[in-house]
């Protein structure tokens, strides 16, 4: 298959007709968010999401996203819009926000993934929010990258995994948040966070109240349990090497790697922390901003690819805030592989 490369800086392009037209006839395309690039096609067609699975290699049972542009494309989603789904709709849509309450019977199985739910978002980035509105119907989009791949947080990502794969790909540059959207299920009481992002534990307390945060954000999910939510399973995110975390004082980190290096190690750590290693060093942010680590994560995970590393010793964040976000993508991408000194 030929992949076309659409750059796109504007909602008003002309070019999103073209995307749209796409979509709408059962085509995949490679769309911008603020949060990571997405794999898009129409929601409401079940062979349109087995397509996704396809380009992605991706297990048919994980749920995906379906992104809508307006309040008005979510009603008929779902089997009802409670106030607490309202209130959080008012406060950070369009933004990095999924909410999944029971679906309709609109939404194929192919896209909730069997389960009764559909996990639903409005995009902050209006260019994706113009190829929605274009294409005439929801879209659902998973990241748009390899199945367990670090995701893709610019066009160079996606062609890297997708060129040949999908009918389109759109290049609007880079995303500004970095990690996929805060997943709530309000299908639940109280309702609970499944996957943590730019919207912080805080700020879903600060509409809702009472939360619970779901087991799986810091640990493996059981086996044979079902995944409720894009990003629960075991390993998603990892580069090829293998990735082990440390727990510790910088001090403590740098003295850790020096010990146990070998041939193809590599250290990833805090912009301003490489002094004191001998061994290459890749840097994720800066120590005290987990939006800077978000905006980071994914790009420092593919760039261990490309200077073909083996064993990665990486600096574990805080799990304050955002900060959060960055820490569940870091521990899949490491399969819990954690050394506390």
């Amino acid at each position: 298959m030929e992949t076309r490369i659409l750059k796109i800086d504007a909602p008003d392009d002309e070019k999103i007709k073209l995307v749209g037209e796409i979509l709408r006839e059962g085509g995949l395309a490679a769309i911008p968010t603020e949060t990571v690039y997405g794999l898009a096609g129409n929601a409401l067609r079940g062979e349109c999401a087995k397509r996704i699975f396809e380009a992605k290699g991706r297990p048919s049972d994980n749920p995906l996203i379906v992104h809508i542009s307006s309040f008005d494309e979510w009603a008929p989603l779902v089997k009802e819009i409670p106030e607490t789904a309202k209130a959080l709709a008012d406060a950070f849509w369009p933004g990095p926000l999924t909410i999944i309450l029971p679906k309709s019977d609109l939404v194929p199985d192919e896209v909730s993934g069997k389960l009764p739910t559909v996990a639903v978002r409005m995009p902050g980035n209006e260019i994706a929010r113009a190829i929605i509105d274009s294409a005439g119907v929801p879209l659902a989009a998973p990241s748009a990258n390899l199945s367990g791949k670090p995701s893709p947080t610019s066009a160079k990502h996606v062609i890297d995994d997708m060129n040949g794969k999908i009918d389109v790909i759109v290049d609007s540059g880079e995303c500004t948040v970095g990690v996929e959207s805060t997943v709530i299920s309000l299908a639940v009481n109280p309702p609970r966070l499944l996957r943590p992002g730019g919207i912080t534990p805080e700020m879903l307390t600060s509409v809702l109240g009472e939360i619970e945060i779901d087991d799986a954000v810091f640990n493996k999910l059981p086996e044979g349990a079902e995944a409720a939510s894009p990003g629960m399973k075991y390993k998603h995110y990892a580069p090829a090497a293998q990735v082990v975390l440390i727990k510790s004082s910088l001090t403590e980190f740098v003295g850790y790697v020096e010990k146990n290096k070998s041939d193809g190690t590599v250290a990833l750590c805090f912009e301003g922390e490489e002094k004191g290693l001998t061994v290459p060093c890749l840097t994720y942010g800066r120590k005290n901003d987990p939006s800077s680590q978000a905006k980071q994560i994914f790009d420092a995970l593919r760039r261990l690819d490309e200077i073909k590393a083996e064993k990665v010793f990486a600096r574990l964040p805080e799990k304050d805030g955002v900060g959060l976000a960055v820490f569940n993508r870091l521990i899949r991408a490491a399969g819990f592989n954690v050394i506390e000194l």
